[in-house]
């Protein structure tokens, strides 16, 4: 409990510290709009040289050779970045001078400069609480592994250096701090995560091994950025020097990364090559290098780093597939997308371009922006068709979804009789035809039967061989009927007929439609009848008191297999252990020195009581001894004392006292108790298990619950597990219920029921039952 109480405070701590420095961000950012006026100084006066939003400039009467004289109330000479910055990067009043002497005073509200609001403000805003939302949901959804908490620690400090871009871009002193100090953070926390990765891997690690001192350097990075702002003149020496050591660290991660590929040829390396490199081409070409080399930007920060937002998300895609960047497939995808998407995107800035006298920002934000969008089309688009792949389109709707939900319905039902009554009318419902009925034709008899018409008229319209030349998967179109295959036996066929009276002609998609559905239905007569059959002959096995040879074969097999297995586990254990003590006794005949063999025959007798406690435990396992000698509970109360011994987590449990008349149910609530337990003990990682043992008015109940990992139900279904299987097994023997539940990261619950005296089986209990399972 103490470890899980360390974890929970960690992430809530970062929550916190997230919350606090976020929000305070994006208020700073909000409250003062940045501007990015270049201005110079000229005969004691600083004039405007060159505003970046030229648009909003114009409509606010900002030119060059414009004096400015006040920012927000303050003389421009008493503003200290002026100095040495040459520009006015946020204000939310100007007082500016005309050439011609006249004074212009600008009121700037975020909202008047579109560009910067949605770029500096609404798209971090919204990546903040987005990246919020993923982490909680990471954190409660999924396995708690190093992982994963490093991946939750690096998509919040990137969503922090991301949302800083605003504050740091207006000076203000926790923005320039926090931004620098996570730009590197967020790159430590990243070889953090790789270096674990490679493990995960069985990789060697090509980089740096004692990562946590790099951690210093996020450290030092914050104390260089006070120093910066203590002394303004050295801001851009020290952003371009951070620049740097964030350029260097990204090359040497990437180089390592390549280094291990080039090394291992592993396809995660490769994708996870492509998934950092490919966001940080344009930060580190159009903004990064062109800054630390000319002191100049192809493009600004914040729509540079509109493309490191797909870094975190790349990883978590590939955590919750827990098949860590298995995606060769959908990477191919990718790159299938990426190139119409860009193909596209080129065309649709050519005709911008020539239509259009737009500036190179504004093309390439059109670009972005379309390159993305064309990419989620597509991708969008892809999965909706895979999604919609067997559907078959028509103005009548979706055959294919009918087609599981008829043989949902029909499946429900048990007798052969029935199964032809419910079909004909799910086909009538389906068709919208009112006219359709299931013929038989009796062999022996040569007589139609139909339950909807009379005989007369079935002789009348239908013949022999008619019947005779429909086979399975057949549907016929003839006179004014449609005929199609059912079944057919020794005694019977079975034939579905639509009267369409020459004015319905079905469509394709309805006849294939009707083609799969008896595909299905002549299934479902067949294992109806095979289950007819073998409950009718277990029904005259009880009457008559005898046996049958194929169960009695079963069980043999079945005692065959217990014995082997047994057999096999004592020869992998207790013999083994047997063999070696046997082999160190004979080595000690020959030994003369008393010391020593006073020395090994203390070992010899360790090993000895060890093995025999083996034994007895397996002795247990096989057949309870307080069962038959002092009951259930006893037994149960001993199994509980052995769990509490080896178990680290919390058992809460409950016994009732059960008065059973079948002896045989005693034997099988062990059994399930033990199972359950020992799953527990095995797969869970629980902080607390409960298991109650309740009396019923017509049997007993039990009920289980963990807080553990959980599992993901479809995959647990198609795992097979032996201990599941096991315990439906003797569920099912005294047709018994079981219900289980369970999610990732939400635990596991299971219920089973069973009511004394009902061992003969009912298929519409289990058929219940199965439902509740899957």
């Amino acid at each position: 409990m103490e470890l899980k109480s360390t974890k929970y405070k960690w992430f809530w701590l970062a929550i916190s510290v997230y919350l606090i420095i976020g929000l305070y961000l994006l208020f700073i950012t909000y409250s003062k709009p940045f501007l990015n006026i270049e201005i110079e100084e000229q005969n004691g006066r600083w004039i405007v040289t060159d505003p970046y939003y030229k648009d909003w400039a114009a409509k606010q009467g900002v030119a060059p050779r414009d004096a400015v004289l006040y920012v927000d109330g303050i003389q421009i000479n008493d503003i200290s970045n002026i100095k040495y910055d040459f520009v006015i990067r946020a204000a939310n009043e100007l007082t500016i001078m005309k050439p011609n002497g006249n004074l212009v005073h600008v009121k700037i509200k975020p909202q008047d400069i579109p560009q910067q609001f949605y770029y500096v403000f609404v798209v971090p805003t919204c990546y903040y609480f987005l990246t919020l939302m993923i982490s909680l949901y990471l954190y409660y959804k999924q396995k708690n592994t190093m992982l994963l908490n490093l991946l939750i620690l690096f998509i919040l400090t990137v969503s922090l250096a991301y949302v800083s871009i605003g504050a740091s871009g207006i000076l203000n002193n926790l923005g320039i701090i926090v931004n620098r100090s996570c730009m590197l953070l967020c790159l430590i926390l990243l070889i953090h995560f790789l270096s674990n990765y490679f493990k995960f891997l069985n990789i060697e690690w090509q980089f740096f091994k004692n990562i946590k001192i790099l951690y210093i350097l996020p450290l030092l990075v914050m104390v260089i950025s006070v120093f910066g702002i203590t002394f303004r003149s050295t801001h851009l020496v020290l952003s371009n020097a951070i620049l740097g050591l964030f350029f260097l660290l990204l090359i040497l991660i990437l180089s390592s990364m390549a280094v291990g590929y080039m090394k291992y040829k592993t396809p995660q390396l490769k994708i996870l090559l492509s998934s950092i490199i490919i966001p940080f081409l344009p930060f580190l070409f159009l903004y990064a290098l062109p800054e630390i080399i000319f002191q100049k930007q192809i493009l600004t920060a914040d729509i540079c780093s509109l493309f490191l937002m797909l870094i975190p998300f790349s990883f978590i895609f590939t955590q919750l597939t827990e098949r860590i960047f298995d995606m060769e497939y959908l990477i191919t995808r990718l790159r299938y997308y990426v190139s119409f998407a860009f193909v596209f995107t080129l065309w649709l800035l050519l005709g911008v371009y020539w239509f259009a006298d737009l500036p190179i920002s504004k093309m390439a934000e059109i670009f972005f922006f379309s390159f993305l969008s064309l990419t989620t089309l597509f991708y969008v688009k892809e999965k909706i068709d895979y999604r919609k792949r067997k559907v078959l389109f028509s103005t009548k709707g979706d055959y294919i979804h009918r087609l599981y939900t008829t043989v949902d319905r029909i499946g429900r039902v048990i007798k052969i009789e029935d199964l032809l009554q419910k079909f004909v009318q799910e086909a009538s419902l389906h068709l919208e035809i009112d006219s359709v009925y299931a013929l038989t034709y009796d062999y022996k008899n040569q007589q139609f039967t139909s339950t909807n018409k009379p005989s007369e008229y079935l002789h009348n319209h239908f013949n022999e061989v008619m019947i005779d030349r429909l086979q399975l998967g057949d549907i016929k179109r003839v006179d004014r009927f449609y005929l199609a295959f059912i079944h057919q036996d020794v005694d019977y066929k079975r034939i579905l007929v639509i009267d369409h009276n020459n004015s319905i002609h079905l469509k394709d998609e309805e006849l294939l439609w009707l083609e799969l559905l008896l595909l299905y239905l002549n299934n479902f007569i067949e294992n109806t009848k095979m289950v007819e059959e073998l409950l009718e002959q277990l029904k005259h096995v009880k009457e008559a008191d005898k046996n049958l040879p194929w169960l009695n074969k079963l069980l043999w097999f079945r005692f065959e297999e217990e014995k082997y297995q047994l057999a096999q586990e004592l020869h992998d254990t207790n013999l083994q252990e047997q063999l070696h003590i046997a082999r160190e006794v004979n080595a000690l005949i020959h030994e003369k020195n008393t010391m020593v063999i006073q020395s090994k025959l203390a070992k010899i007798h360790e090993q000895m009581i060890a093995s025999l406690q083996d034994l007895r435990i397996y002795c247990e396992n096989l057949k309870p001894p307080l069962l038959d000698t002092l009951g259930l509970n006893a037994a149960l109360e001993k199994l509980i004392q052995k769990i509490h011994k080896r178990a680290d987590f919390v058992l809460i449990y409950t016994v009732d006292r059960l008065y059973l008349e079948d002896e045989r149910l005693n034997l099988m609530i062990y059994r399930l108790f033990q199972e359950l337990l020992n799953n527990a003990l095995k797969h869970s990682y629980a902080n607390s298990v409960e298991i109650h043992l309740q009396e019923m008015a017509n049997g007993f109940e039990i009920i289980y619950s963990d807080d553990g990992v959980g599992c993901e139900m479809e995959a647990f279904i198609q795992s097979d597990s032996m201990g599941i299987k096991g315990m439906q097994e003797r569920v099912q023997a005294f047709n018994g219920q079981f219900y289980i539940e369970s999610a990732i990261g939400e635990g596991m619950s299971i219920r089973i029921t069973v009511n004394e005296g009902s061992d003969i089986l009912d298929n519409n209990v289990h058929r219940r039952w199965s439902s509740h399972f899957i």
